[in-house]
């Protein structure tokens, strides 16, 4: 997810401090997902809203 995440940040030009900003997630717990931690369901609805992309976006694939 983490990945995925960093990517998005990159294409849109968003830093984490930003993101943080606009859905109220601290940057110890970004950090936490780029360290493995799962991210719950709410603050994923949150990260996809600030971003602008569906749920289905941070989802795994099987490649």
């Amino acid at each position: 997810m983490w990945n995925q995440l960093e990517e998005l940040l990159k294409a849109k030009k968003m830093s984490r401090y930003k993101l943080s900003k606009l859905t109220g997630i601290s940057q110890t717990t970004l950090q936490s997902y780029k360290d493995g931690a799962e991210p719950s369901f709410k603050n994923m609805i949150k990260i996809a809203d600030a971003l602008d992309v569906s749920l289905d976006y941070f989802r795994k694939r099987d490649d």
